[in-house]
């Protein structure tokens, strides 16, 4: 879709984003697409085999426990090293390990502190 305007000496086009294109123009490296995903990413490890069996327990993952004993920042640390020294080496240039180690930095600003809930959010455990 175009948009039009025009003043006495010139016309002025311009593209109009629909729904299917980034809103942000300033973005040239496929930032969205990476954004999206790490999104399905992050969303397909929340029913992952990490999580509690019995339905009262299916959202609790492992992570979870750690925070509980406040070993999840350390973990997070540790496995973002992890798989970012093993990119390239196990399963080539393995996008999924790139992943990973976008999701547990995304931890690791939680579990320090940088945009959690008070209290790091163990108190839903208590």
């Amino acid at each position: 879709m175009y948009e039009y305007a025009w003043s006495e000496d010139k016309i002025v086009i311009e593209k109009t984003s629909t729904m299917n294109e980034s809103t942000n123009h300033l973005w040239k490296y496929h930032e969205d697409k990476i954004l999206k995903d790490v999104e399905d990413y992050v969303t397909s490890t929340y029913h992952g085999h990490y999580c509690g069996d019995e339905e009262d327990y299916a959202d609790i993952q492992t992570i979870d426990l750690m925070a509980a004993k406040k070993l999840a920042a350390g973990f997070c640390q540790a496995n973002i090293l992890k798989y970012g020294s093993r990119y390239g080496d196990k399963d080539g240039r393995n996008k999924r390990d790139l992943l990973k180690v976008i999701h547990y930095a995304m931890l690791l600003l939680h579990f320090d502190g940088h945009y959690s809930r008070k209290d790091n959010g163990l108190s839903e455990f208590r």
